[in-house]
């Protein structure tokens, strides 16, 4: 054996692991967001359910900047682990989202709008689209993370946890709006960012 292959990244590294861990923890929250849900919708809701979806709710977004750190700190960014970690990401996002979408429980309270789950799906799909295309005609895809992105994602993840914790007020309706006015100004920075590369 050489210096070289030594040297070669493995191809499940432990950021990857973390990554995996984080995927397999979105389906644990989802069912205990629907036990909680369908409690609640019984009249006799189970507060246990939703403490525990809340818990792990936390912890797989609060793992998704350990995963990265160890990939930049250990220099072992793997191709397994760039495709696996939006799943994550995404996974727990949309599933929080949609379950905890006023129309499926109306005793919901506080309740995430339509509108917000409308646009962060919208916002997804439309940069998903986007790189299929650049990727079919540049033949290859530039996305470079921003600060109003990151500051979508926080005002996203906040939003579900408030509605996991049942913390309404005017604190609630600012994290929405905040978060509303960031997932739209990040799709048009990305949309800009897009034609830029077709054009090139």
């Amino acid at each position: 054996m050489n210096a070289s292959s030594t040297s070669e990244t493995p191809l499940i590294t432990l950021a990857t692991r973390v990554t995996i861990l984080r995927i397999l923890g979105v389906p644990v929250f989802i069912v205990f967001v629907v036990y909680y849900l369908s409690s609640l919708k019984a009249g006799q809701p189970d507060e246990t359910y939703r403490h525990i979806a809340a818990a792990v709710f936390f912890l797989v977004a609060l793992t998704d900047a350990l995963d990265g750190y160890l990939a930049r700190s250990r220099n072992e960014t793997s191709r397994l682990g760039t495709i696996l970690d939006p799943i994550a990401d995404k996974g727990l996002m949309l599933s929080g989202l949609i379950l905890l979408t006023r129309p499926n429980i109306p005793e919901l309270s506080p309740h995430i709008p339509i509108w917000f789950t409308a646009l962060v799906i919208s916002r997804d799909v439309i940069l998903v689209a986007g790189a299929f295309i650049i990727h079919h005609v540049a033949a290859s895809v530039h996305i470079r993370p921003h600060l109003i992105g990151k500051a979508a994602t926080f005002f996203q993840v906040v939003t579900i946890l408030l509605v996991l914790l049942q913390l309404p007020g005017m604190h609630f309706t600012l994290v929405v709006y905040a978060g509303g006015i960031c997932t739209a100004a990040s799709a048009l920075i990305y949309i800009i960012a897009g034609i830029r590369q077709l054009e090139t």
